[in-house]
C-alpha cells in the first residue's frame, strides 16, 4: 500500500497515486484486468482517469492517515483485504462507532508492535 500512497505516512490525506506509478506494477501484474486495462487505455490517450471514490467520509468528520500509519495501524484494518479484492469496495461502514469501538480496543489491548496507543475518543480529534 505505500509504495503506491506515498503520502500516508506524512499527510492527512494518502492521495491518489499517479497513473505511470500504477503501472510499475501492473504492467506485469493484472495487466489484463478490466480495471488495470482502465489505467493503460488513460495513459495512452493522455485523457485522465475519473476516479471513482470507494472511502469517502462525511465533510464534517476527518480522518489522519499520517496518525494511524505512524502509530502501525494496517491499512487493511479499515480497507480491508484490498489486495485480494478483484475490484476494491468498502470493507467496514466506517460509522462513528465503529471507529470508536477500534480507538478503545486499541487502547485497552494495543496490538503487537502498536507503538504508544492511546487512541482518542475525544469529539475533536475527528470532528472540527
Amino acid at each position: 500500500c505505500r509504495y503506491c500512497y506515498l503520502a500516508a505516512d506524512r499527510s492527512p490525506v494518502a492521495g491518489v497515486p499517479a497513473a505511470s506509478l500504477c503501472m510499475n506494477c501492473h504492467s506485469e501484474i493484472k495487466k489484463d484486468s478490466p480495471e488495470v486495462q482502465k489505467i493503460t487505455r488513460a495513459l495512452e490517450s493522455g485523457q485522465p482517469i475519473e476516479w471513482v471514490r470507494v472511502h469517502d467520509l462525511p465533510d464534517f468528520a476527518r480522518f489522519d492517515h499520517s496518525a494511524h500509519v505512524r502509530k502501525g495501524v494496517e491499512c487493511q484494518t479499515c480497507h480491508g483485504q484490498v489486495q485480494d479484492m478483484a475490484r476494491v469496495a468498502q470493507a467496514e461502514d466506517l460509522s462513528m462507532g465503529w471507529c470508536v469501538g477500534c480507538h478503545r480496543e486499541y487502547t485497552a489491548r494495543p496490538p503487537k508492535g502498536m507503538k504508544n496507543v492511546a487512541a482518542s475518543v475525544e469529539c475533536s480529534t475527528c470532528h472540527y
